[in-house]
């Protein structure tokens, strides 16, 4: 393809070329543009299009990035009729070709990233917004390396009677499953037919899925991937990651949702982050112990707490993500820290010096995974060059230590809109496009009338 001798990222480039080699009979592209919420848009072409593409790029309305979580533009955000409603050329991220394993026909899948009027990068794109954070931190001579862990649930296809979703038959015992037993062994085996297909879609795409657990509910799973000295390439696969679960299940007749809170008695669905960040010699700066913690270590922390409420909104996106924050429920209900201590915010994980990392627990797995690695990645700086102090660690129940914050979706909106630290990170345009996305479906949520309402009211009053 000619397009990829005039690309200036030649790996990357060759890697796509790679890619397209080993799929001769490939039918079909999916050209796929992440939104603000993380969902998938964009467009399938017939595998001849795709030489145009990379020489040309594709058109599509700049509106499709804000668009709220039912598909509809958000006007509020000037995207839409303000500008009418014009398309902006978006080309593909190099190195992200990969094939559809699922697909009954020979198909591939390619990121697309989203230009501005003048044939820059657009601001506002959330896997933009991530990478001018990692370039200021290559400014400074360092390099966060980054590992994502989502969980998720895994449902049947039919919701029950009450139109809720219901937990999934159990292939081995015929019955739904109802049991609790974290880490058990006996749940893997039993749904490992699911967890092997996720596993061969995950090689063959070089997805780098190397541990599942079954988590603390029914159907409740956790798919980690290897961490990346790429932040970009690492939230890439976190992405192809759920859109590979997603796939998988439906074609086993089964859903999976990665839902804050869908289960109302049951534990909720976390993103966790974990990070650390290497100098320009490629020493870890957080290599320390609990005794004798580093630095950088706890400056990065501080700056997590700091930045903590500015960024809610990005780790919380959604009016459901709210549910999640319960006490124990291991979902951290405060700014707090420490070692080996899954009751924080910001836990430090059990490893020897050099592998001393932070592991961010704040963000449900329905949050972006590039907006919640970009205010993760700009805690950290911010604490790292104000030299922020976090405090002393968290040793035991923190729980029972500190006060227990629950979240809420209004007061999020508004601390973000507000915001100076997201307005000097991520810029006032982001601020604006995404603050008004969430108003918006935050209004249109608070116009619906629940069922519960109904129940309590529609006869007692």
């Amino acid at each position: 393809m000619t397009a990829f001798s005039d690309a200036s990222d030649h790996a990357l480039r060759a890697r796509d070329a790679a890619t397209l080699a080993a799929l001769p009979d490939l039918e079909a592209v999916d050209l796929l543009l992440p939104d603000m919420n993380g969902l998938l848009r964009g467009k399938r072409i017939t595998a001849d299009a795709l030489d145009k593409v990379y020489s040309d790029g594709v058109c599509l309305p700049m509106s499709l990035i804000a668009t709220d979580i039912t598909g509809n533009t958000v006007e509020e955000t000037g995207l839409g009729y303000d500008i009418g409603d014009e398309d902006r050329i978006c080309r593909p991220v190099p190195g992200s070709l990969r094939p559809v394993p699922w697909s009954p026909r020979p198909m591939a899948q390619l990121l697309l990233a989203m230009e501005d009027g003048a044939g820059g990068a657009f601001e506002a794109n959330p896997r933009e917004v991530l990478r001018r954070v990692v370039q200021r931190f290559a400014e400074r001579g360092l390099t966060p390396v980054v590992a994502i862990e989502l969980e998720f649930y895994l449902f049947d296809r039919l919701p029950g009677a009450d139109g809720r979703p219901q937990t999934a038959i159990n292939p081995s015992t015929g019955a739904r499953n109802a049991s609790t037993q974290v880490y058990y062994m006996e749940d893997l085996d039993d749904n490992r037919d699911f967890i092997d297909a996720v596993s061969s879609a995950c090689a063959a795409q070089e997805i780098p899925a190397d541990t599942a657990v079954a988590e603390y509910a029914p159907g409740q799973f956790e798919i980690n991937l290897k961490h990346r000295a790429d932040a970009l390439r690492a939230c890439d696969e976190a992405l192809m990651l759920k859109r590979t679960i997603k796939a998988v299940a439906q074609r086993q007749g089964l859903q999976a949702s990665f839902m804050a809170k869908p289960l109302v008695d049951q534990a909720g669905n976390g993103l966790h982050v974990h990070v650390s960040v290497l100098d320009r010699d490629g020493h870890n700066l957080f290599a320390g112990s609990q005794t004798a913690p580093a630095d950088a270590l706890r400056h990065a922390i501080g700056g997590l707490q700091a930045s903590a409420r500015d960024t809610m909104l990005l780790f919380a996106p959604h009016a459901n993500s709210y549910r999640r924050y319960v006490l124990n429920a291991f979902v951290p209900l405060g700014e707090t820290w420490g070692f080996n201590n899954r009751t924080v915010a910001m836990r430090i994980p059990h490893s020897d010096a050099s592998n001393t990392r932070i592991e961010h627990r704040i963000a449900g797995a329905d949050a972006n995974v590039y907006l919640a690695c970009a205010a993760v990645l700009a805690g950290m700086l911010h604490g790292l060059e104000d030299r922020l102090d976090p405090g002393p660690p968290i040793v035991g129940n923190a729980y029972q230590q500190t006060e227990n914050r629950s979240p809420h979706w209004r007061q999020s909106i508004d601390d973000f809109l507000t915001s100076g630290f997201i307005a000097r990170q991520f810029g006032e345009r982001f601020r604006h496009i995404y603050g008004q996305q969430k108003l918006k479906e935050l209004r249109s949520f608070e116009t619906q009338v629940t069922d519960l309402e109904y129940a309590w009211y529609l006869r007692a009053v």
